[in-house]
């Protein structure tokens, strides 16, 4: 395996895990609430509706955290090889694995994984593997 050197940025990725962290730890201890961005978007969908404004809030962070980084940098351009039939199924099972896992892969393994949950840990586990066995079959076993 080579290591693409003009696309490496671990200072960058660095930098990006510690603020996915801080914001997730900033969520947990100012408002008692996991960042779990299915959970979130999820509270936005159901009622009571009493708890709108931070979700809105930290969905609006979510997308806006990109445009304020395109002001300080070109944004990488997404190369995305699949169809849209593809790419909306991989939607539908992500989301049908989120409500099977009861939770998706920031709340079991940003957040759930750091509180010591092993239910997170073993979600978190299945996620990844899942996604290897995807890749393995896809490009080795399919040809694609």
């Amino acid at each position: 395996m080579l290591i693409d050197v003009n696309h490496f940025t671990p200072w960058l990725s660095l930098a990006g895990g510690l603020i996915i962290g801080l914001a997730a730890a900033i969520l947990v201890l100012f408002n008692g609430r996991i960042a779990g961005i299915s959970g979130i978007l999820g509270g936005l969908l159901s009622l009571p509706r009493h708890d709108m404004a931070w979700r809105i809030s930290f969905l609006a962070g979510l997308l806006f955290a990109p445009v304020t980084a395109s002001l300080f940098d070109e944004p990488p351009v997404a190369q995305i090889s699949a169809s849209w039939p593809e790419v909306l199924l991989a939607g539908l099972l992500v989301g049908a694995g989120t409500r099977y896992a009861s939770g998706c892969t920031s709340g079991h393994g940003v957040c759930g994984i750091s509180r010591g949950s092993v239910r997170s840990l073993v979600a978190t586990l299945t996620f990844m593997a899942a996604g290897f066995l995807t890749v393995f079959v896809r490009r080795h076993l399919i040809g694609a």
